[in-house]
């Protein structure tokens, strides 16, 4: 059997896992992976949902945080990313054809996998796209989803050299003469941790360079101008009161407050209309709250595990209060 997981001297893989790929509607193949924790009786399950040019692998250490406690993870590679199906020659493109494809891809996962495989009950961690994802899902995920933690959920953008306005235009242009499968840009920049917008913690940031020049096939270059002409589209129909006023899961939004890449004024925002929704400000943290320093890394955990029922956190403090 091909491997399926990787690892590295500073992220090795944890134990007790199931590891595979599960087919999509429309045949795509997707990594996944089931931790499962030591005790014998699992407290629930989380659902990791990844960002963009995100991976099974830069979750070990949460992955390995959640099950210390007491509950599963499952998770996957979305598609055309990580090690699931790419959907374009060109493997580092990152591309979508429509963004339903990632809820279908969400839905098919919990039916093949999750429920059949893991315990009840079953919460969504998201981050960034993947909150935008959970966002679009929240309507149809009340009867399998008992709670929600999205962490900085991509629901504006922010930190580029065009304006959003500006780069919104151009991709629906592209897309609209038929040109969606080109990046609108084809500069891929080192990764450099004095300017990156992710995360102040330089070990952690190191780490995960090290597995991108470890297993370079996992990574993705820019978007496409279809995956934003989507991905735009998403966030102005899931940031309507109607959308938002229509999901019941109840949900914590754990917000950086120095966010490069989604800005905070949006996900505040996003919280005032959000009626099952809760604004958790982590101040001074950058975009990857779980690759984070320790200071904020562990304010967004014990958000999470205060929220999440059975879940052992070792204080019992208001959400609300964390992060200030």
């Amino acid at each position: 059997m091909d491997q399926v997981l990787y690892s590295t001297p500073d992220n090795p893989a944890p134990e007790n896992r199931t590891e595979g790929f599960f087919e999509t509607h429309d045949g795509h193949q997707l990594r996944y992976a089931v931790f499962r924790s030591s005790g014998q009786i699992a407290k629930g399950t989380v659902v990791i949902l990844h960002g963009r040019n995100e991976y099974i692998e830069k979750y070990f250490e949460t992955i390995r945080d959640l099950t210390a406690k007491g509950l599963w993870v499952a998770t996957f590679d979305l598609r055309g990313q990580g090690g699931s199906s790419r959907l374009m020659k060109r493997r580092n493109h990152g591309h979508i054809r429509r963004f339903a494809d990632y809820e279908r891809d969400l839905d098919t996962f919990l039916e093949k996998v999750v429920l059949p495989d893991t315990r009840l009950p079953f919460y969504l961690l998201a981050h960034s796209t993947g909150g935008l994802i959970a966002l679009s899902a929240a309507p149809y995920l009340a009867t399998r989803i008992d709670r929600m933690v999205l962490s900085a959920p991509f629901i504006g953008l922010t930190g580029q050299s065009a304006s959003p306005r500006v780069i919104r235009a151009l991709a629906g242009t592209l897309t609209a003469v038929g040109l969606g499968f080109l990046p609108l840009t084809s500069k891929l920049k080192e990764p450099n941790f004095s300017d990156n917008p992710l995360t102040s913690d330089e070990h952690r940031f190191e780490r995960n360079v090290a597995m991108m020049k470890a297993y370079p096939e996992l990574t993705l270059g820019p978007p496409t101008a279809r995956w934003l002409i989507e991905a735009f589209r998403t966030m102005d129909r899931v940031t309507s009161p109607y959308h938002l006023f229509s999901i019941t899961i109840p949900t914590i939004v754990i917000a950086p407050t120095r966010d490069g890449v989604v800005p905070y004024t949006a996900q505040e925002r996003l919280s005032r209309y959000f009626r099952a929704g809760q604004l958790v400000p982590i101040n001074g943290a950058r975009h990857e709250i779980f690759q984070e320093r320790d200071i904020y890394r562990a304010a967004a955990l014990a958000a999470f595990h205060a929220f999440i029922p059975g879940s052992d956190a070792e204080e019992n403090q208001d959400v609300a209060a964390l992060g200030t």
